[in-house]
């Protein structure tokens, strides 16, 4: 009977073991999950920064084109205006 007592004391020790082994290796999977999402979530934060300041970078050189665009317009039309007043 004392011997039966051992060997089920062992068993039940090997499980606890073995249960406590694998909550270890699944507490450092998650905790390294956990850790690659922040790097992640880091990178992606900064990404983002950098491609707002490069739309913002764009849309005023976009603007500035529009105002040389709009300006060399008008000093068409007045060239226009002035070479046809030039033939009358």
């Amino acid at each position: 009977m004392a011997k039966e007592n051992a060997a089920s004391w062992r068993l039940d020790r090997r499980i606890n073991l073995s249960v406590l082994l694998q909550l270890m290796v699944l507490a450092s999977l998650i905790l390294g999950s956990w850790v690659n999402l922040q790097r992640q979530l880091g990178l992606l934060q900064h990404d983002v920064t950098v491609l707002l300041q490069t739309q913002k970078e764009f849309q005023h050189k976009l603007e500035s084109l529009s105002e040389r665009s709009l300006s060399y317009e008008y000093r068409l039309q007045a060239m226009e205006r002035k070479a046809d007043e030039n033939r009358l």
